[in-house]
């Protein structure tokens, strides 16, 4: 069965209108995506290696650099944040770790003080968060 061809080769002159609407519209929305509000606070975790980890249920808490406190994703004061710790340890059966997630900016005092709250509520043991080094463009398979 034969069926008859009308694709013909395009000789014509490309419209570039159309091209350009599409890129500026493109460029418009990367700049515009930029100043789009992210909600949360920024807490920039400390670069390392070695640190160890724990198999026990853990508790985290957030410092930001202004030594505000978070616990669960809320801003805490240390008051209730003492209250909220020992009303969590009190719940679990297994003695918790306190998971540190202080910014860079961290005195090492707010440091201190959040570990001894914590002691008081009843948690002994507290770990310091970090994040892994980043792995060398040379070394992508996973072989040191």
């Amino acid at each position: 069965m034969k069926f008859p061809r009308n694709a013909r080769i395009f000789r014509g002159q490309l419209d570039v209108a159309p091209f350009a609407a599409v890129f500026f519209l493109l460029a418009m929305f990367i700049m515009l995506g930029s100043l789009v509000y992210t909600p949360g606070i920024h807490v920039r975790l400390p670069v390392a290696d070695g640190f160890p980890g724990t198999d026990k249920p853990s508790v985290a808490v957030a410092v930001d650099r202004n030594g505000r406190l978070y616990f669960e994703n809320q801003g805490i004061e240390e008051a209730d944040l003492k209250a909220r710790l020992h009303k969590t340890v009190s719940s679990s059966a297994k003695p918790l770790v306190l998971v540190v997630q202080a910014d860079e900016g961290v005195p090492y005092h707010e440091i201190v003080r959040l570990t001894l709250i914590a002691r008081e509520a009843g948690i002994d043991e507290a770990l310091l968060a970090t994040l892994p080094r980043p792995i060398p463009a040379g070394n992508r398979n996973g072989a040191l």
